[in-house]
């Protein structure tokens, strides 16, 4: 399992079913593999799981008492809190800073009078992605704090998953290999996020109507009792916003990137709409309904290498039927989102590049079958940001560059860190496209 989960997970499917229960030690793991469980799940016996508590104490480093890691009452008033800043209308208000900072990395990849450059995408699309996430949350270009948080991120996420196997974390404080690496890029994201943090005072916010997630975190109240993110919760929010927007994203169009280079056809028609509805103009939030074919690579991409392709395990607090089994207290549940979104009887060849089963009059996927955010009441918070985060951003590509394979690359191999990495950087070729913007 450690060595290579995924493919662990897909033969376990092969071999037993959409249902299997196998001991770990003294766990009893059930793996759910089809839409159906999986829903009976997260949806319909949420309120009798929680998350896996080893994974929760690993994130709860990084992440503090932050959404993505509390339960209970104390997750409810939080995501209750949080959600209008992340509903499709308000995220929309974000779109203008999203550009913004894509575009600055963007137009620097080649210089002036370049006409092509071997690219690490990468690097490109780490860049890219940490400088929207500090662009909408500070409304600040921040190119060297994008750098560093970037390297930070990437040491936190290859430490923290090596971490969720083994039974304890040991304190960092010890010299032990790896822990000064960690101390440090806790260090580097902890205090750029004060910095800010401290720098916006609470009245810069008093109605809501600062542009930035920053100054829309301040200005939220709960709406049964009027209090505020407390300071704590205020910090662990922001930082939950760096790990998991930028990584998602990141993971999200680095795949995208690759099928489009390794498909000519798709991207050329992806291209076509970009330059039939676009132009050389800014996409903008409303430009991402106007897309479909270029919305189905996305979501084809997001199939193929989800960015977060094996969601962690729930444990049951109470006795529960799924599929007309009976699961004791204190199972744990296994979703493998890689596993579902390659099953063959879910998407017929489940292993190639097909967009257009997301456009309109394709046969409907049944709920539950794509997943790259989650289900039930915890779904990811910030789906619609990415969403639309991913879409501007490939579009934004689309306007200035054609993608190629360069001669004699490999196929870059998938790695599970957290998010879908690739074993080896990959890089592509991006070529200038006349009449693109400047």
């Amino acid at each position: 399992m450690r060595r290579d989960y995924l493919v662990f997970e897909a033969r376990m499917h092969r071999e037993f079913g959409d249902l299997c229960v196998m001991r770990l030690g003294y766990e009893s793991a059930w793996n759910l593999m089809s839409p159906e469980l999986v829903r009976e799940a997260l949806v319909g016996e949420h309120a009798h799981l929680i998350r896996w508590e080893r994974g929760i104490e690993v994130f709860a480093q990084v992440l503090g008492n932050s959404v993505l890691v509390t339960e209970g009452e104390t997750w409810q008033r939080q995501r209750r809190i949080l959600m209008p800043a992340f509903t499709p209308r308000r995220v929309a208000g974000y779109a203008t800073l999203m550009t913004q900072a894509a575009q600055r990395v963007l137009d620097r990849q080649l210089p002036p009078g370049q006409a092509q450059a071997t690219i690490t995408m990468d690097e490109l699309w780490s860049e890219a992605t940490m400088d929207v996430i500090l662009q909408v949350l500070f409304s600040h270009p921040a190119e060297g704090d994008a750098r560093r948080a970037s390297e930070a991120n990437r040491t936190l996420g290859e430490i923290g998953f090596r971490e969720m196997f083994w039974p304890m974390t040991l304190p960092d404080w010890l010299p032990l290999p790896g822990k000064r690496a960690k101390r440090r890029a806790l260090n580097t994201l902890r205090s750029l996020i004060q910095r800010h943090i401290s720098a916006r005072g609470p009245d810069d916010a008093p109605d809501g109507s600062v542009q930035d997630l920053l100054g829309m975190l301040l200005s939220l109240r709960d709406e049964d009792s009027g209090a505020a993110l407390t300071p704590q919760e205020l910090f662990d929010q922001c930082m939950v916003t760096f790990q998991a927007g930028h990584d998602t994203t990141t993971s999200g169009l680095l795949w995208w990137s690759w099928l489009m280079a390794t498909h000519p056809e798709a991207a050329q028609r992806a291209a076509d709409e970009v330059d039939e509805v676009l132009g050389a103009i800014t996409p903008t939030a409303d430009d991402v309904t106007r897309l479909p074919w270029l919305q189905a690579t996305l979501k084809e991409a997001l199939r193929l290498y989800p960015p977060a392709p094996a969601l962690m395990s729930r444990r049951t607090t109470a006795s529960i039927k799924l599929g007309g089994w009976t699961i004791p207290k204190g199972a744990i549940l296994r979703i493998t989102p890689w596993t579902l979104h390659r099953n063959e009887h879910l998407f017929p060849q489940a292993e190639a590049f097909r967009p257009e089963r997301f456009l309109g009059g394709a046969p409907p996927i049944p709920k539950g079958a794509w997943m790259p955010f989650g289900a039930g009441p915890r779904v990811c918070i910030g789906q619609h940001f990415a969403q639309m985060e991913i879409a501007l951003l490939a579009a934004m590509l689309l306007q200035r560059f054609r993608l190629s394979v360069p001669p004699g690359a490999a196929t870059p191999i998938s790695q599970l860190h957290v998010t879908l990495k690739s074993a080896q950087p990959v890089r592509l070729v991006l070529q200038r496209r006349v009449g693109g913007p400047s």
